[in-house]
């Protein structure tokens, strides 16, 4: 394996000690196992909330793919390598014949005395050494059943809602930096270790002076985004909310607006139909605020905001004027009655057959740089200090609606550093470091976590093993979802069956691999990690469009005190979501699992009328070669007996990359770079040969359609020709050990 250094040149400001790699070593565990104990089939300890039953997950993504049955390979190469000792190396001892004398029986007698009390000694030593020293846990980073318990369970629910009441205070400031400060000191008392703050100079695009408005041609009527006639003492009554109810990076201008065909599609009104929200939700006169920035700073794209870089010109990203508008102003633009209820059941918003409305809109915004704060903290591993695992939350954005969820997630994350700190001031740590990230800047296109990611990208590219996403952990109170990278689904559904809350409302693990409108984005879809995410939500959100967890109310809209009153939702998420931190962070070998890489490529393939012979062969090859590297490789290494420190340190190089694969060059706008996440979780195909599909039913060449297909066959090919390699290096050193 080769590691790349970054040299010290390349440190920005607030660069940390522990992303500079060159002083880190990877320490040998120090374990000791029963060298005659036979292999057994890794098994899952579990944490459990309210629970002490164990049971076993048993290969649920297999059973759901209906395909065959996969038996572990026999292959002797699997075995480590065992030092035996020489059998015939014996010691003699050779003793004269005992002389007669009277004292004789005396000297025996006392020797015979000295020796049954040294052994009962012995024995009483070292029983209570073992049973008083610490467990060798600590030091190797192993968590027993106990260790989950006890540093997971100093979390309350009454903590985490008096932090969020604090922090929903300091909403007032429109600087966003003074409540970076604020996280920072409250991060740094509880004893986290380097606590900084990382500025970056960003442009964004803010609202202007006045709201913008949209005309009804035929009558003349003047509307503002929440459907309010446009006068001042309707600015006057809600300022803030038509301000901010705008799209981020839109073009600028007046534009008479009619059928997009005939317009040439100049401009957009967007707007969420009554129809898709949960019944919970009623927001039908709320207007929103979205962002066109697919990620980053916009005047540095894919590279760092940092002194000296160069800027771009980019006021906005489209030539499109985009305006989203509130449901209540769709319906009087196309005249449509207040009750569209037909039969009990929800109509959409629709235009009348044969009608055309003609609107003019009118968008002002404008463009200024402006610091955007990022906190960062660490807590050291002590067994591999190099390797990272990234909990992500955020913080309130400055120049945008003062909403609450940033609370929440900032309050959940907050309490995980407070348990994990009790622990630490005890003497234990982590095998592998700990960063703790608020973000800022999200709401503007995850503008904080992008350019951290862009500045220290070859160190993340070599050390980051998993990204744990706190983002808006409650956004509903009926079903616990969890979304999750194929290699990290096995461990959440673990979570899931095992610490379920209320198990009448979950009988069946909810997760899947869908795109997710937050922080993780940098990490998925330019390093590749594997990433998961804990939320509740309302079962009808999950119904409806994704384009829902996109748009940004207003706080009095969605309150996070009325879906969770006791904040016990906000507990069971970071408590889920520590156990997961825990275990990644802990175990000796990555929890991540291979074959369900392999058998979510077969599975996106099933029933694909786009797949090819070729794309169906090789993902047939994906996954032999992981189910050889699964049963050669992985099944070894959990047994305890069969590790070995450079063995394990390979494994889990290997194990981190997995899905580095899948990173395809271009994807359309609005989809992930990481095929193996899709854009909803209600199709199973991979997503891009979707929208190819779709594109190429439309066109008369299929050319869209064949790059697509080459993208995703040279991903296949790249993952096993990955796992090919990763056990040709571990059969060449049990090749050259012998």
């Amino acid at each position: 394996m080769a590691y790349q250094k970054v040299s010290g040149d390349q440190r920005a400001p607030g660069h940390s000690q522990y992303l500079d790699n060159d002083d880190l070593q990877a320490t040998a565990l120090d374990l000791e196992w029963d060298m005659e104990k036979e292999l057994e089939e890794p098994g899952f300890d579990q944490f459990q909330l309210n629970s002490a039953e164990n049971q076993n997950l048993e290969n649920s993504e297999t059973a759901d793919l209906n395909l065959d049955p996969i038996q572990p390979a026999t292959s002797p190469k699997g075995r480590f390598q065992r030092l035996q000792e020489e059998s015939d190396y014996v010691t003699h001892y050779t003793r004269s014949a005992p002389k007669s004398n009277p004292c004789n029986f005396c000297r025996l007698l006392k020797i015979f005395c000295m020796a049954i009390i040294l052994f009962i000694s012995g024995i009483l030593i070292g029983y209570y050494s073992h049973k008083n020293c610490p467990s060798n846990a600590t030091s190797s980073g192993t968590l027993d059943l106990q260790l989950y318990q006890e540093i997971l369970k100093t979390i309350q629910s009454e903590d985490i809602k008096k932090s969020f009441r604090n922090l929903v205070q300091l909403y007032k400031s429109e600087d966003d930096t003074e409540i970076s400060k604020k996280i920072k000191t409250q991060w740094t008392s509880l004893g986290l270790e380097d606590v900084q703050l990382v500025n970056y100079s960003v442009l964004l695009n803010l609202p202007g002076l006045s709201p913008s408005s949209v005309t009804l041609s035929s009558s003349g009527q003047c509307f503002h985004p929440n459907g309010q006639p446009c006068s001042e003492e309707a600015r006057k009554w809600s300022s803030q909310d038509l301000l901010y109810s705008y799209a981020a990076y839109s073009a600028n201008g007046i534009l008479e607006l009619s059928l997009l065909e005939k317009t040439g599609f100049g401009g957009v009104l967007l707007y969420i139909d009554p129809c898709d929200l949960p019944k919970t939700a009623n927001l039908s006169y709320n207007t929103f605020m979205v962002s066109l920035n697919p990620g980053g700073d916009p005047s540095t794209p894919g590279y760092p905001s940092i002194d000296g870089s160069f800027r771009q010109n980019r006021s906005n990203l489209t030539s499109l004027l985009v305006q989203p508008i509130s449901a209540s102003l769709v319906a009087k633009l196309i005249s449509l009655p207040k009750d569209r209820t037909t039969n009990g059941a929800c109509s959409p918003l629709e235009l009348p057959n044969n009608e055309e409305r003609i609107v003019n809109m009118k968008i002002q915004t404008v463009t200024k740089f402006e610091t955007v704060t990022n906190v960062v903290g660490y807590l050291k591993g002590v067994t591999f200090p190099d390797r990272y695992v990234i909990v992500g939350s955020h913080h309130h954005t400055a120049h945008s609606y003062n909403r609450q969820e940033w609370a929440s997630s900032t309050a959940i994350i907050t309490a995980f550093i407070r348990a994990l700190m009790l622990r630490v001031k005890k003497g234990w740590r982590p095998d592998r470091t700990i960063v703790f990230c608020s973000w800022g800047g999200t709401a503007f296109g995850n503008i904080g976590s992008y350019e951290w990611g862009e500045d220290f990208r070859k160190v993340l590219q070599r050390n980051v093993v998993a990204y744990i996403s706190l983002h808006s952990p409650v956004r509903g109170n009926s079903t616990l979802h969890s979304v999750a990278s194929p290699s990290l689904q096995q461990l959440v559904a673990e979570k899931n069956k095992f610490n379920c809350p209320r198990r009448d409302q979950c009988p069946k693990t909810n997760i899947s691999s869908e795109q997710m409108q937050d922080d993780a984005d940098y990490f998925i879809n330019h390093l590749g990690v594997p990433t998961m995410r804990f939320t509740y939500e309302d079962i009808r959100a999950l119904e409806g469009p994704s384009f829902l967890s996109e748009a940004l109310f207003p706080k009095h809209a969605i309150k996070v005190e009325e879906m969770d009153p006791f904040f016990n939702l906000h507990e069971t998420i970071i408590k889920l979501s520590g156990e997961v931190i825990l275990q990644i962070a802990s175990e000796p070998v990555l929890p991540f699992n291979a074959l369900d890489i392999a058998l979510e490529v077969q599975n996106n393939l099933k029933g694909d009328q786009t797949s090819t012979p070729q794309l169906l062969a090789l993902a047939s090859r994906l996954r032999e070669s992981a189910e050889l590297f699964q049963s050669d490789e992985m099944r070894p290494a959990n047994d305890p007996k069969e590790r070995a420190p450079i063995r394990v340190r390979m494994l889990n190089d290997i194990l981190q990359d997995m899905e580095k694969s899948f990173l395809v060059q271009h994807a359309p706008p609005g989809f992930y770079r990481n095929i193996l996440y899709h854009l909803d979780g209600k199709t199973s195909q991979f997503s891009i040969l979707l929208e190819a599909w779709e594109h190429c039913k439309s066109l008369a060449s299929n050319e869209t359609l064949q790059e697509a297909l080459s993208e995703v066959l040279n991903s296949i090919n790249a993952a096993q020709v990955y796992f090919k390699a990763g056990l040709d290096v571990f059969e060449s050193v049990l090749v050259g050990k012998n």
